[in-house]
């Protein structure tokens, strides 16, 4: 019989106690800076129907699904959490109060090649707001993600955050390469946010390739490769007429960034895309400056979603936070904090005569809310002082039979080395 294998499958992590704690404590940052922008906790099943994915995500997440079929239902983990966000919207229809905002935690699932800061599953915070048309939507989340980033000790160089628009794109390729083809726009944004990874020329490549979807000729394709390389927005916009509302969008996304005062941790970056099909207009997405990470978080506005899944129009925006890469960061940064065993006592009767006062007394302190870790067995004293130190324990209460006859217990500060008599609780006998 073969031996059971002794680590996850690839791509994906066990949490051992140390792990655990890393993993509540960002995840409390991640609450609370949703808490303080007023947005409150949902949460779906990680199972989804397949369909709620591959109708309008985009051609590399389909790909990338764990899917399977189990009685007659094609199944899949979710990828990621804003189709099943949607889903639960449209349940809802008619009742909710509009905006909505909230935030969740899912764990996500992507069958993708496995490199630093990218694993096949992961968790990642989400803030969505639904049913506002304005980009203040966007504005409010964006200065939602630099307040978790100051709360974890990342500063104003360390991060930038790069957006541009999908409607700005559209707009400005309708007036010209896709004057007469408007239907290959999503083929082709699925193929110029490969740029990042496989470069200009294979990007060009992809435009021009006949079979590809987009089939533009190689003007046209360079023309496109050469506009994802503005930096400057008015630039970007300078083919459109002034009352372009995508244009206009952007301009007022700047301003009030301004007036959150993040301004000039944002910079304009016409080859944000985003890979998922369904965005429509303001995307962004944030990395660690000197580029050496996958990006930390992205999202952007997808107004059409729901009615792509049978719904009734209803305006969106939202992100996604990923835990790894800012675990990745926080760790090359020297920020990760030092989060050890946090144990308030450690009881220890002194032979088994003593051992049912000892659970009374443990039993007393957890009830005060107290954390307290009984020792199971006799042992010797010099390892039970030890093994507290090591587990952090504040305090060591022993009980023999002379404390247990006079009323009392002995406490040990393990800060301090203090050791005194206290009296027993009452009922502790």
């Amino acid at each position: 019989m073969s031996q059971p294998a002794l680590q996850p499958p690839r791509g994906t992590r066990d949490f051992y106690p140390e792990d655990l704690r890393l993993r509540d404590w960002l995840f409390g940052h991640f609450r609370e800076v949703a808490r303080r922008f007023g947005f409150e906790e949902v949460d779906a099943p990680i199972l989804e129907h397949a369909e709620l994915f591959t109708r309008k995500a985009g051609e590399e997440i389909v790909e990338q699904l764990y899917h399977f079929e189990l009685h007659d239902r094609h199944l899949a983990l979710r990828p990621e959490m804003t189709p099943s966000i949607a889903r639960m919207v449209m349940a809802r229809a008619g009742s909710l109060r509009l905006p909505l905002r909230w935030s969740c935690i899912p764990q996500c699932w992507r069958y993708e090649r496995t490199t630093r800061g990218r694993r096949r599953e992961h968790y990642q915070w989400n803030l969505d707001i639904w049913g506002e048309p304005e980009v203040g939507a966007e504005a409010e989340l964006i200065a939602a993600i630099f307040a978790l980033l100051e709360r974890l000790g990342v500063g104003p160089s360390e991060v930038r955050l790069r957006l541009s628009s999908r409607a700005l794109l559209e707009e400005s390729l309708s007036r010209g390469v896709l004057r007469d083809r408007p239907g290959v726009f999503p083929a082709l944004c699925v193929a110029i946010d490969k740029l990042d990874k496989i470069g200009a020329d294979a990007v060009i490549g992809l435009l021009t390739e006949p079979a590809g979807g987009v089939g533009l000729p190689l003007p046209d394709a360079r023309s496109v490769v050469a506009w994802l390389g503005l930096r400057d927005f008015e630039s970007a916009a300078a083919e459109l007429p002034r009352d372009s509302r995508a244009a206009s969008d952007l301009r007022r996304l700047f301003e009030l960034l301004a007036v959150y005062g993040v301004a000039d941790r944002v910079v304009f970056d016409a080859s944000v895309v985003r890979g998922l099909a369904y965005y429509t207009g303001v995307v962004f997405e944030a990395s660690d400056a000197r580029g050496a990470l996958r990006a930390i978080c992205g999202g952007g506005r997808y107004d059409r979603l729901v009615e792509a899944l049978g719904g009734p129009p209803l305006p969106a925006v939202g992100f996604g936070f990923g835990d790894a890469v800012i675990c990745e960061l926080l760790a090359e940064l020297g920020k990760l904090p030092a989060l050890p065993r946090a144990l308030d006592a450690v009881v220890c009767p002194i032979g088994e005569a003593c051992r049912a006062a000892a659970i009374r007394l443990a039993q007393v302190l957890r009830a005060s809310g107290s954390s307290v870790e009984l020792v199971l067995h006799d042992t010797r004293l010099k390892r039970v002082l030890g093994d507290a130190a090591k587990v952090g324990a504040a305090q060591v209460y022993l009980l023999g039979p002379e404390e247990l006859a006079a009323g009392c217990v002995q406490r040990r500060d393990l800060a301090t080395g203090e050791q005194q008599r206290v009296p027993l609780p009452a009922g502790v006998s």
